[in-house]
């Protein structure tokens, strides 16, 4: 009973809730997942596996070795099985915020410490959760999840959910969720995310580089460029609205101006997206309501990564050395972290 309990307690690491319904959906989803896995080199071996799949495997099997041997990530078991689940994402993440406050939602558990992000296997459940915040007044955004990390406890399998993804997509997804397991601090999902991130993006330059693909390198630097200027519009007006929740207006003026800075931020992306010849990665992301939520996941994943490049700038692309700096940043709070890492030279 004990250990059952404990492999409840981490699988809602990742989007928890301390009701036994929510046990109980996180702990079937994952035993569903787990259930569907099949060897990826059985699957390689069998002639009857599709071509289109098996040129995938092969990827991954490939980027594996490279996180291991280039990166210094631990894939362990992951990513040796794969395992199609029927639907376009894993899980469904519910993010949430107070109407006129940037300031997320958490919810905490045992184990792993507190997430900013609440997760179900059923999009309908989890659109359900969704509404009882918003009927609490809560700006809500629900995300579909291609990919999540067990941090080490598990051994994550690859997922119809990402599998066919471009070589740059399917390598930062990988990286990605590999970093989890290198370095996790416990209640900063902020730190996390934006260190994953990190790694991710360096390991992707590494790998495309390695692959002496010129192509798919400057594909990959035109669209780390798209990102930032994303980002960097995400910000600007986050800080808009964060003036105006401390304004002294009342709270029908202040939903009133909310409105015109999230309509003054959909005009800036139209223009933004002139300078992009044709590219449009972030018109679904721009089509949802561009609440204090899902602005708050911007910041969540970005916020933290100009210091943390610049922290592995400072180490020479060293990773060992970077890996080493940022460990030395875990035992700090929260607040002194971001404060060390706002420190450096940007």
């Amino acid at each position: 009973m004990l250990r059952f309990f404990g492999i409840a307690a981490l699988l809602l690491s990742f989007s928890g809730c301390s009701s036994f319904s929510y046990y109980t959906q996180v702990i079937g989803g994952h035993l569903n997942v787990s259930s569907q896995r099949q060897s990826i080199t059985k699957l390689l071996t069998n002639p009857d596996t599709p071509q289109r799949l098996r040129t995938q495997l092969e990827k991954i099997n490939a980027l594996r070795q490279f996180a291991e041997q280039q990166l210094q990530l631990p894939a362990n078991g992951n990513y040796s099985h794969y395992a199609n689940l029927q639907r376009p994402y894993v899980v469904w993440n519910v993010f949430a915020a107070p109407a006129l406050s940037l300031q997320p939602k958490t919810w905490c558990y045992p184990v792993v410490g507190c997430a900013s992000y609440r997760g179900y296997y059923a999009e309908e459940k989890a659109k359900r959760y969704a509404n009882k915040l918003k009927a609490r007044s809560m700006d809500v955004y629900v995300a579909g999840i291609s990919a999540y990390s067990t941090l080490g406890w598990f051994n994550d399998p690859v997922l119809n959910t990402f599998i066919y993804r471009s070589d740059a997509q399917l390598a930062n997804l990988i990286f990605h969720e590999l970093a989890h397991q290198k370095l996790y601090i416990k209640n900063d999902t902020q730190f996390n995310e934006s260190f994953a991130s990190v790694i991710a993006h360096e390991g992707v330059k590494r790998w495309l580089l390695s692959k002496n693909d010129p192509s798919g390198y400057q594909a990959f630097i035109e669209g780390q460029k798209r990102q930032q200027l994303f980002v960097e519009l995400i910000k600007e007006h986050r800080e808009k609205l964060t003036k105006l929740y401390a304004s002294n207006f009342s709270d029908t003026e202040k939903q009133d101006a909310k409105n015109m800075i999230q309509k003054d931020l959909r005009n800036a992306y139209q223009t933004l997206k002139t300078q992009w010849d044709g590219q449009a990665e972030y018109d679904a992301w721009f089509s949802k309501d561009l609440n204090n939520a899902q602005l708050n996941t911007v910041a969540t994943y970005f916020d933290l990564v100009p210091a943390l490049e610049a922290l592995l700038s400072k180490n020479h692309a060293d990773l060992i050395a970077f890996y080493k700096a940022c460990r030395d940043l875990k035992s700090l709070s929260i607040e002194k972290r971001k404060h060390r890492l706002e420190l450096i030279p940007i």
